[in-house]
């Protein structure tokens, strides 16, 4: 047993106390170092996956198909069966799984940018390697699997509104899911656990940091919406904060 699981089992039997502003000047302060860089590989890695994704199915289907098939009318959940409202969903999943490990990333950078250490392009996929590639993917299928189902469900039923809130709630309490597997080592069924467990301790306090990291990535958007490349990483440096706040980070745990 590590030092994470440590102190993790003392804070199930336990709990733990956290203070919103030292949270939040720990997060804005790791934003201040990583937000320029993560900015700008958010910025043009969005941007190729954007244009490959766009090039990839005008070669499969077709322009005027791909045109067809995302049309508002096509993807009305009325015509559910027959806009393959599944296929796109599978797909959607898919692409998830895929690319979690790289989001994963920015949570190394938020760390390297805590410690002030060089953090290098190459080390935004530095999770696509065992044991954590498989464990993070496994833990995002499992996430979005349960909200796609129950918002397909809930939606086909006419209760939208109520799908997604439980979408919304499901990311909110694993929200710890990937920083309990890159920095606790945990397994994807562990850090789900954990998550919903750390989330519940403190649930208003850890709630009102989300919305607040939300609100100011959303400034972005000022300035041809191109901004929000460079807000959105706040959110990764405040999951970073809250992790390390409650759990704390152990040196043998992180990835050299």
């Amino acid at each position: 047993m590590n030092q994470t699981q440590e102190r993790l089992h003392d804070i199930e039997k336990n709990g733990y106390q956290i203070d919103f502003a030292n949270i939040f000047n720990h997060a804005f302060e790791n934003y201040k170092k990583i937000a320029l860089y993560a900015g700008l590989v958010l910025f043009i890695f969005s941007v190729l996956f954007a244009f490959f994704i766009g090039l990839s199915l005008a070669s499969v289907i077709g322009v005027a198909a791909m045109t067809r098939e995302l049309s508002p009318e096509k993807l009305n959940i009325e015509n559910l069966f027959e806009s393959n409202y599944i296929i796109f969903g599978v797909i959607a999943l898919t692409t998830s799984c895929l690319l979690s490990p790289f989001q994963a990333g920015f949570l190394k950078m938020a760390n390297c940018g805590d410690r002030d250490v060089q953090f290098h392009v190459s080390d935004l996929f530095s999770y696509y390697k065992l044991p954590y590639v498989k464990e993070i993917i496994i833990s995002t299928f499992l996430i979005s699997a349960i909200g796609f189902a129950q918002a397909t469900l809930l939606t086909y039923v006419h209760f939208e509104l109520l799908g997604k809130v439980i979408t919304y709630f499901i990311s909110y309490i694993t929200l710890l899911s990937a920083p309990l597997i890159v920095f606790g080592n945990l397994s994807a069924i562990e850090s789900i656990k954990y998550s919903i467990l750390l989330v519940f301790k403190q649930p208003f306090v850890i709630l009102g940091l989300m919305i607040t990291a939300f609100i100011g990535s959303l400034v972005g958007f000022i300035g041809c919406c191109i901004g929000i490349f460079f807000t959105l990483p706040f959110l990764y440096s405040m999951i970073y904060a809250i992790y390390f706040d409650i759990v704390g980070i152990d040196a043998l745990d992180e990835i050299n």
